[in-house]
């Protein structure tokens, strides 16, 4: 066991039980999670639902006792335009049941102020949830830099929301691994890993985003870099679905295992 988590949107809509061994089975104790699927089911999956589904979140709660593995972040909150954060706080309860400790928000409101003041809200409702708040920031999402990211930190003033940093949104922003050796080490709660080329081939960013990453030193990310500049006590979660693959017949433990391996090949050249 070591601190590689395997990601939600890796392993598309695989039931959750499922998706416990096959963190297990591949030597990682860490998953990320949301309480129903967020993409596409290229592998005809059953569907299933967190949030529906009480004996499912047992059952998920045994496999991970049983299993050594636990829930690092919780996603899926969104801050949508007309829509109010406070309506997801049922959610929060549901994840709390299966033991998250951390939830993970992004923006896609055009209107910065109101995206602001919905962060605020989601940081106040996980501290009163027992929970540390995340924020992702990258292209396409309505806080689109780091620099961006920390402003809204700092005008948010809540100790306990953190960032995520994405290898993809991070580099592919305008960021470097040297711009995170300034940031106070309790600034960032979670790393997400994978590879990609330096300059997209795609029309829409999310379409690469959601469902073509690659594994470590299989794109031109400065991953090396960017690890050695993080803190060592977070967890790096392999978040590289691979959407062609799954489609091909692939199956997650094929598509994966090759990715836990690079990962631990990168972690080991810096000593780990």
């Amino acid at each position: 066991m070591d601190r590689i988590g395997i990601d939600f949107i890796s392993v598309f809509a695989l039931p959750p039980v499922e998706y416990v061994n096959l963190a297990a089975d591949l030597g990682c104790q860490y998953i990320s999670t949301a309480l129903a699927p967020m993409t596409s089911n290229p592998h005809n999956y059953p569907a299933w639902s967190l949030r529906n589904d009480a004996t499912l979140r047992w059952d998920m709660v045994a496999a991970m006792r049983d299993r050594g593995v636990s829930i690092t972040i919780a996603e899926g909150f969104i801050v949508r335009p007309g829509a109010d954060v406070r309506d997801q706080a049922g959610d929060l309860g549901l994840l709390g049941e299966l033991g998250v400790k951390r939830a993970n928000i992004v923006s896609i409101d055009p209107d910065r102020s109101r995206s602001i003041d919905q962060l605020a809200t989601f940081a106040e409702m996980t501290g009163k949830a027992g929970m540390e708040a995340t924020m992702e920031f990258g292209p396409r999402l309505a806080i689109g830099t780091l620099d961006a990211a920390l402003d809204a930190i700092q005008q948010i003033d809540q100790p306990h929301l953190k960032l995520v940093i994405d290898a993809m949104h991070f580099i592919r922003s305008g960021s470097r691994p040297a711009d995170l050796k300034a940031l106070s080490p309790g600034l960032i709660g979670y790393a997400q890993l994978c590879d990609v080329p330096l300059q997209s081939r795609y029309a829409e960013y999310m379409d690469e985003a959601r469902f073509d990453r690659r594994a470590p030193s299989d794109g031109e990310l400065p991953l090396l870099e960017l690890v050695q500049a993080l803190p060592r006590d977070i967890v790096l979660g392999l978040e590289i679905p691979m959407l062609a693959k799954a489609q091909a017949g692939i199956g997650p433990r094929e598509r994966l295992a090759p990715c836990v391996k690079a990962a631990r090949d990168l972690l080991a050249r810096l000593g780990e």
